[in-house]
Protein backbone atom coordinates (compact mmCIF):
# COMPACT_ATOMS: atom_id res chain seq x y z
CA UNK A 1 0.00 0.00 0.00
CA UNK A 2 3.11 2.59 -0.37
CA UNK A 3 2.19 5.17 -2.39
CA UNK A 4 3.75 5.40 -6.06
CA UNK A 5 1.84 8.32 -8.06
CA UNK A 6 3.75 7.35 -10.97
CA UNK A 7 2.37 3.50 -10.72
CA UNK A 8 -1.01 4.96 -10.00
CA UNK A 9 -1.50 6.54 -12.71
CA UNK A 10 -0.34 4.34 -15.28
CA UNK A 11 -2.09 1.15 -14.10
CA UNK A 12 -5.74 3.68 -13.58
CA UNK A 13 -4.93 4.56 -17.52
CA UNK A 14 -4.73 0.77 -18.23
CA UNK A 15 -7.74 -0.04 -16.22
CA UNK A 16 -10.13 2.96 -17.87
CA UNK A 17 -8.60 1.61 -21.47
CA UNK A 18 -9.66 -1.80 -20.73
CA UNK A 19 -13.36 -0.85 -19.09
CA UNK A 20 -13.88 1.20 -22.35
CA UNK A 21 -13.65 -1.65 -24.79
CA UNK A 22 -16.43 -3.40 -21.83
CA UNK A 23 -19.90 -3.38 -22.41
CA UNK A 24 -21.06 -2.77 -18.69
CA UNK A 25 -20.90 0.58 -16.92
CA UNK A 26 -19.47 -0.50 -13.72
CA UNK A 27 -16.29 -1.50 -15.05
CA UNK A 28 -16.11 2.46 -16.93
CA UNK A 29 -17.21 3.66 -13.49
CA UNK A 30 -15.31 2.34 -11.54
CA UNK A 31 -12.01 3.40 -14.10
CA UNK A 32 -13.34 6.62 -13.95
CA UNK A 33 -13.24 6.71 -10.11
CA UNK A 34 -9.44 4.79 -9.89
CA UNK A 35 -8.17 7.78 -12.58
CA UNK A 36 -9.79 10.50 -10.39
CA UNK A 37 -8.12 9.40 -7.44
CA UNK A 38 -4.67 9.05 -9.54
CA UNK A 39 -5.01 12.43 -10.78
CA UNK A 40 -6.07 13.82 -7.78
CA UNK A 41 -3.08 12.97 -5.57
CA UNK A 42 -0.89 13.64 -8.46
CA UNK A 43 -1.79 17.44 -8.50
CA UNK A 44 -4.06 17.29 -11.49
CA UNK A 45 -7.09 17.93 -9.59
CA UNK A 46 -9.01 19.31 -11.87
CA UNK A 47 -8.91 16.76 -14.49
CA UNK A 48 -9.18 14.28 -11.44
CA UNK A 49 -12.50 16.43 -10.70
CA UNK A 50 -13.57 15.70 -13.98
CA UNK A 51 -13.38 11.80 -13.84
CA UNK A 52 -15.04 12.07 -10.37
CA UNK A 53 -17.79 13.61 -12.23
CA UNK A 54 -18.46 10.78 -15.35
CA UNK A 55 -18.03 8.19 -12.64
CA UNK A 56 -20.67 9.71 -10.66
CA UNK A 57 -23.08 10.36 -13.94
CA UNK A 58 -22.39 6.33 -14.44
CA UNK A 59 -23.51 5.50 -10.85
CA UNK A 60 -27.12 3.51 -10.59
CA UNK A 61 -27.94 2.90 -7.55
CA UNK A 62 -30.21 -0.14 -8.46
CA UNK A 63 -27.01 -1.89 -10.29
CA UNK A 64 -24.32 -1.07 -8.69
CA UNK A 65 -25.07 -0.38 -4.38
CA UNK A 66 -24.98 -4.24 -4.47
CA UNK A 67 -21.00 -4.18 -5.87
CA UNK A 68 -19.76 -2.46 -2.35
CA UNK A 69 -19.15 -6.01 -0.80
CA UNK A 70 -16.99 -6.75 -3.94
CA UNK A 71 -15.09 -3.86 -3.82
CA UNK A 72 -15.07 -2.92 -0.09
CA UNK A 73 -17.06 0.22 -0.16
CA UNK A 74 -19.89 1.70 -2.46
CA UNK A 75 -18.35 3.09 -5.68
CA UNK A 76 -20.49 6.33 -4.91
CA UNK A 77 -19.08 7.02 -1.75
CA UNK A 78 -16.29 6.51 -2.42
CA UNK A 79 -16.04 9.40 -5.24
CA UNK A 80 -18.40 11.54 -3.49
CA UNK A 81 -15.66 11.49 -1.10
CA UNK A 82 -12.42 12.28 -2.77
CA UNK A 83 -14.82 14.99 -5.22
CA UNK A 84 -15.29 16.48 -1.82
CA UNK A 85 -11.44 16.48 -1.25
CA UNK A 86 -10.80 17.66 -5.12
CA UNK A 87 -13.51 20.77 -4.77
CA UNK A 88 -12.24 22.17 -1.28
CA UNK A 89 -8.54 22.25 -3.30
CA UNK A 90 -9.67 23.58 -6.02
CA UNK A 91 -11.65 26.51 -4.12
CA UNK A 92 -15.27 25.81 -3.95
CA UNK A 93 -16.06 24.95 -0.20
CA UNK A 94 -19.82 25.04 -0.05
CA UNK A 95 -19.42 22.52 -2.60
CA UNK A 96 -17.21 20.29 -1.37
CA UNK A 97 -19.34 20.40 1.95
CA UNK A 98 -22.42 19.38 -0.38
CA UNK A 99 -20.22 16.27 -1.64
CA UNK A 100 -19.21 15.66 2.35
CA UNK A 101 -22.83 15.85 3.55
CA UNK A 102 -24.23 13.51 0.75
CA UNK A 103 -20.83 10.50 1.13
CA UNK A 104 -21.73 10.57 5.25
CA UNK A 105 -25.71 10.32 4.38
CA UNK A 106 -25.34 7.48 1.78
CA UNK A 107 -23.05 5.93 3.85
CA UNK A 108 -24.94 5.58 6.90
CA UNK A 109 -28.27 4.73 4.38
CA UNK A 110 -26.22 1.61 2.78
CA UNK A 111 -25.35 0.35 6.63
CA UNK A 112 -22.26 -1.57 5.41
CA UNK A 113 -19.37 -0.83 8.14
CA UNK A 114 -17.02 -1.01 5.24
CA UNK A 115 -18.31 1.99 3.64
CA UNK A 116 -19.38 3.87 6.60
CA UNK A 117 -15.57 3.55 7.98
CA UNK A 118 -14.29 4.75 4.36
CA UNK A 119 -16.78 7.74 4.44
CA UNK A 120 -16.00 8.27 8.08
CA UNK A 121 -12.09 8.63 7.00
CA UNK A 122 -11.97 10.42 4.11
CA UNK A 123 -14.72 13.46 4.53
CA UNK A 124 -12.91 14.72 7.96
CA UNK A 125 -10.57 16.42 5.36
CA UNK A 126 -12.99 18.05 3.66
CA UNK A 127 -14.62 19.75 7.27
CA UNK A 128 -11.21 20.31 8.89
CA UNK A 129 -9.71 22.53 5.66
CA UNK A 130 -13.32 24.11 5.70
CA UNK A 131 -12.21 24.88 9.68
CA UNK A 132 -15.41 22.63 10.46
CA UNK A 133 -13.16 21.28 13.56
CA UNK A 134 -15.89 20.65 15.96
CA UNK A 135 -17.66 18.32 13.34
CA UNK A 136 -14.26 17.17 12.30
CA UNK A 137 -13.53 15.73 16.00
CA UNK A 138 -16.85 14.03 16.19
CA UNK A 139 -16.29 12.23 12.72
CA UNK A 140 -12.61 11.39 13.57
CA UNK A 141 -13.79 9.83 16.86
CA UNK A 142 -16.72 8.05 15.14
CA UNK A 143 -14.15 6.41 12.72
CA UNK A 144 -11.71 5.46 15.42
CA UNK A 145 -14.34 4.17 17.67
CA UNK A 146 -15.36 1.91 14.46
CA UNK A 147 -12.56 0.83 13.69
CA UNK A 148 -11.39 -0.61 16.93
CA UNK A 149 -14.80 -2.76 17.04
CA UNK A 150 -13.85 -3.94 13.38
CA UNK A 151 -10.46 -4.45 14.78
CA UNK A 152 -9.25 -2.23 11.14
CA UNK A 153 -5.90 -0.59 12.28
CA UNK A 154 -5.80 0.81 8.58
CA UNK A 155 -9.21 3.03 9.29
CA UNK A 156 -7.80 3.62 12.76
CA UNK A 157 -4.40 4.80 11.91
CA UNK A 158 -6.25 7.50 9.49
CA UNK A 159 -8.96 8.49 12.51
CA UNK A 160 -6.39 9.31 14.92
CA UNK A 161 -4.67 11.78 12.52
CA UNK A 162 -7.43 13.34 11.45
CA UNK A 163 -8.31 13.60 15.82
CA UNK A 164 -4.80 15.04 15.96
CA UNK A 165 -5.24 17.20 13.08
CA UNK A 166 -7.98 19.30 14.92
CA UNK A 167 -5.90 19.63 18.54
CA UNK A 168 -2.45 20.81 16.53
CA UNK A 169 -5.16 22.97 14.85
CA UNK A 170 -6.89 24.39 18.35
CA UNK A 171 -3.86 25.28 20.21
CA UNK A 172 -3.45 21.57 22.11
CA UNK A 173 -0.22 21.21 20.43
CA UNK A 174 1.27 18.13 23.03
CA UNK A 175 -1.83 16.41 22.89
CA UNK A 176 -1.65 16.57 18.64
CA UNK A 177 2.11 15.57 18.92
CA UNK A 178 1.29 12.43 20.31
CA UNK A 179 -1.94 11.78 18.81
CA UNK A 180 -1.05 12.12 15.03
CA UNK A 181 2.65 10.73 15.80
CA UNK A 182 0.38 7.47 16.85
CA UNK A 183 -2.18 7.55 14.16
CA UNK A 184 1.28 7.38 11.75
CA UNK A 185 2.73 4.66 13.62
CA UNK A 186 -1.10 2.78 13.32
CA UNK A 187 -0.75 4.01 9.63
CA UNK A 188 2.64 2.91 8.50
CA UNK A 189 2.24 -0.58 10.09
CA UNK A 190 -0.24 -1.60 7.87
CA UNK A 191 1.93 -0.62 5.19
CA UNK A 192 0.29 2.82 3.78
CA UNK A 193 2.11 5.89 2.95
CA UNK A 194 -0.92 7.93 1.55
CA UNK A 195 -1.89 11.04 3.19
CA UNK A 196 1.32 11.58 5.27
CA UNK A 197 2.30 14.21 3.37
CA UNK A 198 -0.96 16.26 4.87
CA UNK A 199 -0.65 15.12 8.26
CA UNK A 200 3.12 15.53 8.79
CA UNK A 201 3.12 19.08 8.42
CA UNK A 202 0.57 19.66 11.09
CA UNK A 203 2.81 17.42 13.15
CA UNK A 204 5.70 19.27 12.61
CA UNK A 205 3.58 22.51 13.49
CA UNK A 206 2.55 20.81 16.55
CA UNK A 207 6.24 20.33 17.14
CA UNK A 208 7.37 24.14 16.53
CA UNK A 209 4.47 25.60 19.24
CA UNK A 210 6.24 23.33 21.60
CA UNK A 211 9.76 24.78 20.57
CA UNK A 212 10.47 21.69 19.55
CA UNK A 213 12.04 22.35 16.20
CA UNK A 214 14.80 19.64 15.42
CA UNK A 215 11.40 17.57 15.29
CA UNK A 216 9.01 19.87 13.33
CA UNK A 217 11.98 19.87 10.71
CA UNK A 218 12.56 16.53 11.00
CA UNK A 219 8.59 16.41 10.05
CA UNK A 220 9.09 18.71 7.04
CA UNK A 221 11.76 17.11 5.67
CA UNK A 222 9.65 13.76 5.69
CA UNK A 223 6.71 15.12 4.15
CA UNK A 224 9.04 16.88 1.11
CA UNK A 225 10.71 13.76 0.88
CA UNK A 226 7.19 11.71 0.44
CA UNK A 227 6.17 14.11 -2.16
CA UNK A 228 9.32 13.97 -4.53
CA UNK A 229 9.55 9.91 -4.31
CA UNK A 230 5.77 8.87 -4.39
CA UNK A 231 4.58 11.81 -6.59
CA UNK A 232 2.06 12.54 -4.07
CA UNK A 233 1.59 16.61 -4.51
CA UNK A 234 -1.42 17.57 -4.52
CA UNK A 235 -0.59 19.25 -1.13
CA UNK A 236 2.73 20.26 -1.72
CA UNK A 237 1.57 23.90 -1.29
CA UNK A 238 0.65 23.42 2.27
CA UNK A 239 3.58 21.95 3.16
CA UNK A 240 6.15 24.63 2.04
CA UNK A 241 3.57 26.87 3.09
CA UNK A 242 3.54 25.18 6.60
CA UNK A 243 7.69 25.17 6.36
CA UNK A 244 7.51 28.64 6.18
CA UNK A 245 5.30 29.60 9.04
CA UNK A 246 7.70 27.07 11.03
CA UNK A 247 10.46 29.38 10.08
CA UNK A 248 9.26 32.36 11.17
CA UNK A 249 8.25 30.95 14.67
CA UNK A 250 11.95 29.88 15.09
CA UNK A 251 13.96 31.69 17.84
CA UNK A 252 16.00 33.07 14.86
CA UNK A 253 13.21 33.86 12.27
CA UNK A 254 14.27 34.21 9.13
CA UNK A 255 12.31 36.18 7.20
CA UNK A 256 13.73 36.01 3.39
CA UNK A 257 13.42 31.87 3.95
CA UNK A 258 10.48 32.00 4.98
CA UNK A 259 9.28 34.36 2.11
CA UNK A 260 11.07 31.66 -0.20
CA UNK A 261 9.07 29.00 0.75
CA UNK A 262 5.39 31.11 0.58
CA UNK A 263 6.85 32.21 -2.56
CA UNK A 264 6.89 28.02 -3.31
CA UNK A 265 4.09 27.72 -2.16
CA UNK A 266 2.45 30.12 -4.36
CA UNK A 267 4.10 28.55 -7.48
CA UNK A 268 2.88 25.06 -6.85
CA UNK A 269 -0.40 26.38 -5.94
CA UNK A 270 -1.12 27.99 -9.31
CA UNK A 271 0.16 25.65 -11.19
CA UNK A 272 -1.67 23.10 -10.06
CA UNK A 273 -4.46 25.52 -10.11
CA UNK A 274 -5.29 24.90 -6.09
CA UNK A 275 -7.44 27.67 -5.43
CA UNK A 276 -7.58 27.43 -1.63
CA UNK A 277 -3.98 26.41 -1.10
CA UNK A 278 -3.20 29.85 -2.97
CA UNK A 279 -5.18 31.44 -0.67
CA UNK A 280 -3.58 30.56 2.41
CA UNK A 281 -0.21 30.91 0.77
CA UNK A 282 -0.84 34.40 -0.50
CA UNK A 283 -2.51 35.18 3.53
CA UNK A 284 0.94 34.12 4.82
CA UNK A 285 3.08 35.99 2.38
CA UNK A 286 0.41 39.14 2.52
CA UNK A 287 1.12 38.90 6.77
CA UNK A 288 4.99 38.85 6.40
CA UNK A 289 4.92 41.99 3.65
CA UNK A 290 2.72 43.85 6.36
CA UNK A 291 5.54 43.25 9.36
CA UNK A 292 7.97 44.64 6.66
CA UNK A 293 5.93 47.59 5.87
CA UNK A 294 5.02 46.40 2.26
CA UNK A 295 0.76 47.21 2.83
CA UNK A 296 0.65 48.01 -0.90
CA UNK A 297 2.38 44.91 -2.14
CA UNK A 298 0.48 42.65 0.36
CA UNK A 299 -3.12 43.87 -0.67
CA UNK A 300 -1.90 43.52 -4.88
CA UNK A 301 -1.10 39.97 -3.84
CA UNK A 302 -4.05 38.81 -1.24
CA UNK A 303 -6.87 40.98 -3.20
CA UNK A 304 -7.23 39.17 -6.74
CA UNK A 305 -7.23 35.43 -5.12
CA UNK A 306 -9.61 36.28 -2.48
CA UNK A 307 -11.61 38.22 -5.60
CA UNK A 308 -11.79 34.83 -7.45
CA UNK A 309 -13.71 32.75 -5.19
CA UNK A 310 -17.84 32.73 -5.28
CA UNK A 311 -18.63 30.56 -2.36
CA UNK A 312 -17.22 29.56 1.13
CA UNK A 313 -17.09 33.30 2.61
CA UNK A 314 -18.34 31.54 6.32
CA UNK A 315 -15.51 29.23 5.84
CA UNK A 316 -12.44 29.90 8.37
CA UNK A 317 -10.03 30.31 5.71
CA UNK A 318 -11.91 33.56 3.68
CA UNK A 319 -12.97 35.33 6.79
CA UNK A 320 -9.46 35.36 7.78
CA UNK A 321 -8.68 36.56 4.15
CA UNK A 322 -11.44 39.24 4.36
CA UNK A 323 -10.55 40.46 7.75
CA UNK A 324 -6.68 40.86 6.40
CA UNK A 325 -7.53 42.58 3.49
CA UNK A 326 -9.49 45.01 5.54
CA UNK A 327 -6.84 45.67 7.85
CA UNK A 328 -4.70 46.74 4.84
CA UNK A 329 -6.66 49.05 3.61
CA UNK A 330 -7.23 50.86 6.48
Amino acid sequence: MAFSGDALCELAAQFLALAEKQTATAPFMVGHRVMGASLLFTGDIAQGRAHFDQALALYDPAEHRPLATRFGQDVRVSILSFRSVALWVLGYPETALVDAERTLKDAREIGQAATLMYALSIVPATYCWRGNYVETKTLAEEAIALAEEKRILFWKGLGMMHRGSVMALTGKASDAAQMITSGITAWRSTGATVWLPIFLPLLAMAHAELGQFDDAWRCIGEAMTAVEISKESFCEAEIHRRAGEITLKSSRPDAAKAGGYFERALAVARKQQSKSWELRAAMSMARLWRDQGKRDEARELLAPVYGWFTEGFDTLDLKEAKELLDKLAS
